[in-house]
């Protein structure tokens, strides 16, 4: 069991911090807001009104002993800066915020979090590439141009196999599991003679360029 700090409890920040504990990790919950605090204290370990970004108010609520702080306190760039800087004077091991333009990643990135994360433009751009094919599914952005995709399988390859298709040496993307929606079923090692069927899915890794291209087949 981890020990996690939260700041600010909006849609981001509640999310995270109900999904840590759901997990059975210690999560104190921290906000100015009252209903907020209020609304999320049945759902973490503990929940306390008051300002993340003073000192004071990290270390009485045992932020020295965590393991790591997610810092999401909207577009008040100000505060997430204060409050990362006071989890940077704790050592905190990790440091993970949540910031609304570059502008402000630019910024908390020179004080030396952990990593800045943007989930508006996250989901922006996973549904942009989901709805530029009708086989994507979901989409996700590994860095360096290196990306892992659900897709659905393409007509042609319908009855054949993984070997048959030999999708590593054609298109430069490797199956990693395949998900029979049928039985929602996962088989994160799968079958390499096993036909594929039009009601499994496809978990492909693979570069960028690779995955948009196999993801227009037909």
């Amino acid at each position: 069991m981890k020990r996690f700090i939260i700041v600010g409890l909006g849609n981001f920040g509640a999310a995270v911090a109900e999904t840590l504990h759901s997990m059975g990790h210690e999560v104190v919950a921290i906000d100015r807001d009252p209903d907020r605090v209020d609304e999320i204290s049945r759902r973490v370990t503990r929940a306390a009104v008051g300002d993340g970004s003073e000192l004071q108010t990290l270390e009485r609520l045992g932020g020295a002993d965590a393991d790591a702080a997610v810092i999401s306190t909207g577009g008040d760039i100000t505060a997430s800066a204060m409050t990362a800087l006071a989890c940077r004077d704790l050592d905190l091991p990790e440091v993970y915020v949540k910031v609304v333009s570059r502008d402000h990643a630019r910024l908390i990135e020179k004080i030396g979090v952990t990593e800045t994360i943007f989930p508006e433009r996250e989901s922006g751009t996973r549904l942009g590439k989901r709805i530029s094919s009708r086989l994507l599914l979901n989409y996700v952005d590994l860095g360096a141009e290196f990306g892992l995709q659900e897709m659905a399988v393409p007509s042609k390859w319908v009855g054949r196999s993984l070997r048959e298709l030999q999708l590593r040496r054609r298109h430069s993307i490797t199956v990693v599991a395949v998900h029979d929606m049928l039985t929602d079923t996962m088989y994160p090692v799968p079958n390499p003679d096993e036909p594929l069927k039009d009601s499994d899915t496809l978990i492909v890794a693979g570069e960028a360029a690779s995955l948009a291209s196999v993801a227009q087949s037909r």
